[in-house]
């Protein structure tokens, strides 16, 4: 049953995408293939038609983006009107010679009626409506919307922060700020084009009086040469077809042009431009009366047309005594309403309330990818991270704050940005209509698409079609979705700035939690022997180091037990994590029972810890040259475990691991180091590479 709803809406749509093609094909074929007179007929009576529909909705929407099709349709209408041109020129000068009847019946009433049969009152009434059109309508519309253009897109941004600004003070919903970000983008794209498609109008205009000239002259010619006409008659003939034709072309034209006009004119409003022109022209009953009583004085004038200006002026003295009779029960009502509530309220003073903090995770994507994130366009984005927060709160040992997420125009439209704590963490370009395929380091082939490199963990990827997904899984791809890229950049990004996002709140919903099951263990620890503030800290050194904190029993067990020797944050981290070792170690090598490390040479380590004895800071003072040598052999050492599938270990003395460790951390993240103490009694230690011997030579 699904299957045969969606052949059906795939057969609709269809035939809904063949109807531009068959317009064009229509268009094309008007210019090529010779139209009969009462083709002419019916394809100019539905552009007047046409016309005056686009002219009556413009009058009647509430707001410009109400007709957001219009700079379309302008474009339609233009050729539309372009191609009868051609169509009707062809049989003006094939069939011109026979009379003013040759190109149908719509041209001929205009070369007839409309101007009298009299080519030079033609040549007139059509060189005034070209000017209307071509200078006044057309010129002003263009520089109207031109400029309208420019500062709708230089307000943007502002618009942009004032939408933010309600989010924050919480006055407009996610929703609703989705919303209206959308109207005013839409708004910002509806005058580009409209000043745009203003120059097809204007292109028309000219394009009008230079085929009004190429049609005389060439009927001329065609009449007196080819047919054997006298001057007389085939001036007559053509010049009346040409001007009629000229006529029914600018007509629709002039109309269409007052349709731009008045949409780039319009202020959005609940009411349509009669309504507006009734209420805020007529509806001021003080100058309509002045109108009426200075058009009376000129009535009474002997010579003056008095019957006219004296019946208009008492029909506006008539309109302006409804008007005031309407507003006089609202003004019995505004006088009997309180005072108090005629008062304008005073603008509030700035507060501490009005310095909004900075996301402690925030998610900014451009607009191309706000369908991710909206669920109303089934979004998947939202459940991805809030998955992600699960996931990263049960591993880590804290609760993970939410992820801020909004749009920022600011950004290119194919962009997310995560930033933790208001800097920038992270950002990358995705395709949300595309999947990326990541090479995990073997597959069996190439596959093409747009090459780009995962963002989460750097490997080489591909942007592929949905078509070729199952291709690409085929020759050993990772095929993920933007929504899963993202969110898995977003985890990574998390659990290496783990550290940053722990903070006292979270320091202390977890005492709370413990001491539901262990009361007396954080009375004395807190805040007798150790502040809250140490335990933040040493919480953040394991989590800098990669450390879970979820047996939070086992920490405060090894800070309370060691609280009276040291209340150096880095000491008690070393303590902690020696009570931890077990899990450690498991989080590095799993299960097996042996652990294959790598060691520094000993009068290397020798040097070390002789050169970080006396620091305040545990920090080695050693040459340059041999701190450079050291890491780049230590990366080598770890490039060449990474090639065989095993975890990279470095042991070394207590004392040399916090220096070491942060040291390497991001040069070389995928090192472990660890200390002598932080093995457990059942690992069997292998070494496997001595780092420095001839750094120490040396």
């Amino acid at each position: 049953m699904e299957a045969a709803d969606t052949s059906v809406g795939l057969q609709g749509s269809g035939k809904k995408a063949i109807g531009a093609p068959v317009m064009l094909m229509v268009l094309l074929s008007m210019m090529i293939i010779p139209l009969p007179p009462i083709a002419l007929d019916i394809f100019f009576t539905f552009s007047i038609s046409l016309s005056l529909i686009v002219l009556l909705v413009a009058v009647y929407v509430m707001r410009p983006l109400d007709f957001a099709i219009f700079p379309s349709v302008l474009l339609v209408t233009t050729l539309f009107r372009l191609a009868l041109n051609v169509a009707s020129t062809r049989v003006v000068l094939l069939e011109g010679h026979t009379g003013t009847g040759a190109a149908g019946k719509v041209i001929e009433s205009f070369g007839e009626f409309v101007i009298g049969g009299n080519y030079a009152v033609g040549l007139v009434v059509f060189s005034i409506l070209v000017i209307i059109n071509f200078v006044v309508v057309t010129k002003g519309a263009g520089r109207i919307a031109e400029v309208t253009a420019r500062f709708t897109l230089d307000a943007l941004p502002g618009k942009q922060m004032a939408i933010d600004a309600d989010v924050n003070a919480g006055t407009i919903t996610q929703e609703e700020a989705s919303i209206r970000r959308t109207e005013i983008r839409s708004e910002a794209d509806f005058y580009g084009s409209m000043d745009g498609a203003s120059k097809f109008v204007r292109g028309d205009a000219i394009a009008g009086i230079l085929i009004l000239f190429i049609n005389i002259l060439g009927g001329l010619g065609i009449g007196m040469v080819q047919h054997g006409l006298p001057f007389e008659q085939a001036v007559k003939n053509y010049t009346l077809l040409t001007i009629g034709d000229g006529l029914v072309a600018q007509i629709p034209s002039l109309l269409i042009s007052s349709a731009a006009a008045i949409i780039v004119t319009r202020v959005s409003s609940t009411q349509d431009v009669g309504k507006q022109v009734l209420k805020q022209l007529f509806g001021t009953p003080r100058i309509l009366f002045l109108t009426s009583g200075i058009l009376g004085s000129m009535g009474i004038i002997p010579g003056m047309p008095n019957v006219a200006f004296l019946s208009l002026a008492a029909i506006i003295a008539g309109v302006a005594y409804f008007q005031m009779q309407e507003k006089q029960q609202p003004v019995v009502e505004q006088e009997e309403a309180p005072v108090e509530e005629e008062q304008p309220a005073e603008l509030r003073d700035l507060t501490w309330d009005d310095v909004k903090p900075v996301d402690v995770i925030g998610l900014e994507v451009g607009y191309r990818l706000i369908p991710l994130v909206d669920r109303n366009q089934n979004g998947e984005l939202m459940g991805r991270i809030k998955g992600v927060r699960r996931k990263l709160s049960q591993e880590l040992g804290f609760l993970v704050q939410p992820v801020h997420i909004r749009d920022n125009l600011d950004l290119s439209p194919n962009i997310y940005r995560i930033s933790i704590n208001g800097v920038t963490a992270g950002e990358a370009d995705i395709h949300p209509d595309l999947f990326m395929a990541i090479n995990p380091g073997q597959v069996y082939g190439d596959i093409e698409g747009m090459k780009t490199v995962d963002p989460a963990f750097g490997l080489e990827a591909v942007w592929i079609d949905a078509n070729h997904r199952e291709q690409a899984q085929t020759l050993g791809y990772t095929v993920v979705d933007p929504s899963t890229v993202v969110a898995t950049h977003l985890s990574q990004i998390i659990q290496n700035q783990a550290h940053q996002l722990l903070g006292h709140e979270e320091v202390e919903k977890m005492m709370d939690g413990l001491s539901r099951t262990a009361p007396k263990l954080v009375e004395d620890l807190v805040p007798d022997r150790l502040s809250l503030s140490v335990i933040l800290k040493v919480l953040q050194n394991l989590l800098e180091d990669k450390v879970p904190i979820r047996d939070i029993r086992t920490v405060v067990e090894t800070l309370a037990a060691n609280a009276h020797r040291s209340q150096d944050p880095v000491v008690l981290s070393a303590y902690v994590r020696a009570a931890l070792k077990q899990s450690i170690v498991q989080n590095i090598n799993g299960l097996e029972s042996e652990l294959q490390v790598m060691t520094l040479d000993p009068e290397l380590e020798q040097l070390l810890l002789q050169s970080i004895q006396g620091t305040e800071d545990g920090e080695a003072g050693i040459e340059p040259g041999l701190a450079e040598k050291l890491f780049q052999s230590l990366k080598d050492n770890v490039q060449q475990r990474e090639i065989a599938g095993q975890p990279a270990v470095l042991i070394i003395a207590p004392p040399l691991r916090p220096w070491l460790a942060r040291m390497v951390r991001y040069s070389t993240p995928g090192l472990h180091v660890l200390s002598y103490n932080e093995v457990p009694d059942d690992k069997q230690i292998k070494v496997i590479a001595t780092v420095g011997g001839a750094l120490s030579a040396a």
